[in-house]
């Protein structure tokens, strides 16, 4: 009964299809009680990019300055020692990230390719570079310095020219060097200055001049969401905003919000519970296991197979989480041939079982009763298992047959598998020897319970 409970809790505080005629007040009580719009939910997989000034030194990871002036590690220190003048500041990196590769027509043909219905792109991260045009950040953006061209609004036209993904952006709330945020931090957060005339003044001009349908914002656990005037921004934001009636937004806006407040929860980096939660997650997770930037010295061991990716998206969707997988383009704009091996690999593996992800619902099993490398979703009245490990022959113990009649098909492969009901539950399935189907294999469930 617990089972079904959850996947009840779960419907009902996820996703609706609205144009809302509710007024939310600049409360967490009220912003919380907000419907997700439904196309982030049917959506599944996205695309998150890690693109900025720390792609050029592109050594370690994005947190780049911060680990080299700011946690002052040796081997930062060492690095720059090695291969940059003594005088040469991380401003210096900046006329290096050209960007003259990027063709943001390629990029969607890739996104559209992976399958991902959704993407968010780094529109500032904590250095506080933005990759669009802020007139809050004085040559320290992408058309003063460096690409010199807008970033955010070229690729936000290729995406809804090509393809029909909607178009997401990454800001970060804080910026590890500006020195009005290190003058409220100072004072203990008793002032705005920082928020006043450089958070909130770009967090609008990005709704309103590039009308983003998800906002994934990030940096905000030093203050409390208070000094952020998180509420008062997501008021507007559901309430006014151009994009009020489709707009989605995570849950990081101020310190202690995660898990806890906001949109979809996304907890923490990589949050995978493999358990089904009673509010929208999301698994943002990277495809390169220990960085979000590119990074020049990554091993391939250092990458995720598509065996390991496509486990890590079924057990989120398994569970109702949608997937946001990172990749890390470079300086010059071109995204690494790794990175779009994988994705061009989860757009063939979805262009095969897009019916069991895309919209589909958790079902009362998220993993299979006794085989751990089944996982389960439910659309239409059908049950689909992601088959993770397989041999001629699999048992599972979650499916129970309700008539004589009942199927089993192998998508993409032979239809009306042979089976037979196991006691005292379950069902073993021959799978086909040769089914030409690659990575995780997907069974179909008629008239099973």
């Amino acid at each position: 009964m617990k089972i079904f409970v959850c996947v009840l809790l779960f419907a009902a505080t996820c996703c609706l299809n609205f144009a809302s005629s509710t007024t939310y007040e600049p409360t967490w009580d009220s912003l919380d009680k907000r419907p997700i719009p439904s196309w982030y939910d049917e959506a599944k997989f996205g695309i998150f990019m890690h693109w900025g000034v720390f792609s050029v030194p592109s050594f370690e990871n994005e947190w780049f300055w911060w680990n080299w002036k700011g946690a002052k590690i040796p081997s930062y220190i060492e690095f720059m020692k090695e291969n940059y003048p003594p005088n040469f500041e991380y401003a210096d990196f900046a006329p290096q990230f050209t960007a003259e590769f990027f063709d943001p027509d390629s990029w969607a043909d890739l996104f559209k390719a992976s399958g991902a219905k959704y993407i968010a792109l780094t529109s500032k991260h904590h250095e506080g570079f933005t990759n669009w045009p802020s007139v809050n950040s004085w040559n320290w953006n992408s058309v003063d310095v460096g690409p010199r061209r807008d970033l955010v609004g070229d690729l936000a036209a290729s995406i809804r020219n090509r393809t029909s993904i909607h178009f997401g952006l990454y800001h970060s709330l804080f910026e590890w060097f500006n020195p009005l945020y290190l003058k409220d931090k100072e004072g203990g957060f008793k002032t705005q200055d920082f928020v006043r005339t450089k958070t909130m003044p770009e967090l609008y001009d990005l709704i309103n001049n590039y009308k983003p349908e998800l906002i994934w914002s990030d940096g905000q656990w030093e203050a409390s969401s208070e000094y952020w005037n998180s509420t008062e921004f997501l008021a507007w934001l559901y309430n006014s905003s151009p994009v009020k009636n489709t707009i989605v937004v995570n849950d990081r806006w101020g310190k202690g919000t995660p898990c806890k407040h906001g949109g979809y929860y996304t907890c923490q980096d990589r949050y995978n519970p493999g358990t089904l939660q009673t509010r929208k997650w999301e698994n943002a997770m990277t495809i390169d296991k220990r960085s979000w930037g590119y990074r020049r010295n990554a091993p391939l061991s250092d990458y995720l197979t598509i065996d390991e990716l496509l486990k890590t998206f079924v057990t989120t969707i398994s569970c109702g989480g949608n997937m946001l997988a990172n990749i890390g383009p470079t300086k010059e704009g071109t995204i690494p041939t790794i990175f779009e091996e994988r994705l061009r690999q989860m757009g063939e593996w979805l262009g095969i079982n897009g019916e069991a992800v895309y919209s589909s619902v958790p079902w009362k099993h998220q993993n299979d009763t006794t085989n751990p490398d089944v996982w389960y979703t439910a659309k239409g009245g059908k049950v689909y298992a992601f088959v993770l490990e397989w041999s001629s022959s699999i048992k599972l113990g979650s499916p129970l047959a309700t008539s004589s009649s009942s199927t089993i098909d192998l998508i993409g492969g032979t239809t009306n598998l042979t089976w037979e009901p196991l006691k005292p539950s379950g069902v073993k399935v021959d799978i086909p020897a040769w089914s030409g189907l690659k990575w995780c294999l997907v069974l179909r469930f008629n008239g099973f319970q």
